[in-house]
């Protein structure tokens, strides 16, 4: 994938507008900025949940290739195999491994994964969500355009997790916080979401300790 490596200080003033307005470029490009940046370029505002519901967001629908038979879970829990499970009648999967990097757990059957959102679909709802149309909700909850916007995760770690932000959950691998501040923060920034006073402080607390690590995001269209 061809990046776009921009230097710092264009970026904390620019990419807020770049990500608010992605819906309006034709060929967004890939960006990669290091997380303490990212972390800084997310627009800062009070969340507000009024009229959520979960039907708001339509999933799962039929997937990236529809005639394939397999919805987005299915899809997701494809890409994301360590080994290939077999595919039969109906997108039924049998087989298979899985590495849930949530929980650091090794998972031989699909029926204990959960996709999860990586911003969960009320956290969205929260953070900007509540003002765009249907059809922008059901492709967010959908999306696998950007591989950090649904993964694939052990049922008991996505329940632990339910709709909280990083503030107030953070997954329990030791080696795993480095990565999800950097997917949570890049699936903000794609989708041009908010992030509340506490969840941003929380994300720079991580990018202090994660040197190094870069979020990668390309601005949804």
């Amino acid at each position: 994938m061809m990046r776009a490596v921009l230097a710092a200080a264009a970026l904390a003033l620019s990419l807020p507008a770049t990500a608010a307005h992605a819906a309006e470029r034709p060929e967004a490009v890939p960006q990669v900025l290091p997380m303490g940046v990212a972390v800084s370029a997310l627009p800062l505002a009070v969340e507000d949940r009024t009229g959520y519901q979960r039907t708001s967001f339509k999933h799962w629908n039929a997937g990236d290739i529809p005639a394939d038979g397999c919805n987005t879970r299915a899809e997701v829990l494809l890409s994301e195999a360590v080994e290939y499970p077999q595919i039969g009648p109906g997108c039924a999967l049998t087989g298979g491994v899985w590495w849930s990097y949530y929980d650091d757990t090794t998972v031989t059957n699909a029926s204990g994964l959960d996709i999860d959102h990586m911003v969960p679909l009320a956290e969205a709802w929260d953070s900007g969500a509540s003002s765009w149309t249907a059809q922008r909700r059901e492709a967010y909850a959908n999306d696998q355009g950007q591989l950090s916007s649904l993964v694939a995760v052990t049922a008991r770690s996505n329940r632990s997790k339910a709709d909280q932000d990083p503030a107030e959950w953070l997954p329990p691998a030791p080696d795993a916080l480095c990565r999800y501040g950097a997917e949570w923060t890049a699936t903000k920034l794609r989708w041009g979401l908010a992030a509340d006073g506490a969840e941003r402080e929380r994300l720079l607390d991580i990018a202090a300790g994660c040197g190094g690590t870069e979020v990668e995001f390309t601005p949804a269209p």
